[in-house]
């Protein structure tokens, strides 16, 4: 796999993904680390996390930028979280420990923002999801997602997606963090607030499946909460 690099669309958003993304998030996980670690270790992480972030950003893999948002927005977000493990790691910490760390900020997070309204499953919905996952088997960029849709059944679920490639687990696996992916990919449980639907997904590529299935339920609700299930069957 040949990684596309395009610094200067990193760096000529830096102050956006800096100032508007990364500050935010920065500050929940200041308020999470002080009160497990006290303020003092907090205010020493979070400034040499920001660093370490600052410097990477230029290296983040290409994957198509504005034209390819939803999935340049995660590929962002996983080398914040990324650089703020291995600034955690480096003092012993394990990634449990900073995968409950994020969770916790990020659910606190999204608990003060308003639901997001659920799909209607229109022709016109399931058309969009089919031609987004048929751009996604292009495979244009190396290190980007890759899925299928799923037809759902109505009464398993609605709808859903198979990704047989991740990003993240691509990058978390060029840098020797594979340990972190799945505390990673469980967020997702944090961040799910639409309305009215529920998300589930059993199997994962970080778990060692061939693929991570996602699927989604009206009037079903998401299972939320700390510790993961992967981490209750160890």
């Amino acid at each position: 796999m040949n990684t596309i690099n395009n610094p200067e669309y990193y760096l000529s958003r830096k102050a956006e993904i800096m100032e508007r993304d990364y500050d935010g998030r920065a500050e929940g996980w200041k308020q999470s680390l002080t009160q497990t670690y006290g303020q003092e270790f907090a205010e020493v992480i979070i400034k040499e996390a920001r660093q370490w972030f600052e410097e990477f950003l230029p290296t983040i893999p290409y994957i198509g930028g504005d034209e390819n948002a939803l999935y340049t927005h995660q590929i962002i977000r996983s080398a914040e979280y990324l650089t703020f493990y291995e600034v955690m790691k480096a003092r012993g910490k394990t990634a449990q420990e900073v995968g409950k760390i994020i969770y916790d900020a990020l659910a606190e997070y999204i608990r003060h923002l308003p639901q997001i309204p659920g799909p209607e499953l229109t022709p016109e919905f399931r058309n969009q999801q089919i031609a987004q996952a048929k751009k996604s088997q292009e495979r244009r960029y190396p290190d980007d997602w890759v899925f299928m849709y799923v037809e759902g059944d109505g009464v398993e679920f609605d709808y859903g997606s198979d990704y047989i490639e991740c990003g993240a687990q691509k990058l978390y696996h060029t840098h020797g963090t594979d340990e972190f992916l799945p505390f990673y990919c469980y967020l997702d449980f944090a961040t799910h607030r639409t309305i009215g639907w529920g998300f589930s997904r059993i199997r994962t590529l970080s778990e060692g499946h061939e693929r991570c299935e996602f699927r989604n339920k009206k009037g079903r609700e998401t299972k939320k909460g700390w510790p993961p299930p992967f981490l209750k069957y160890e």
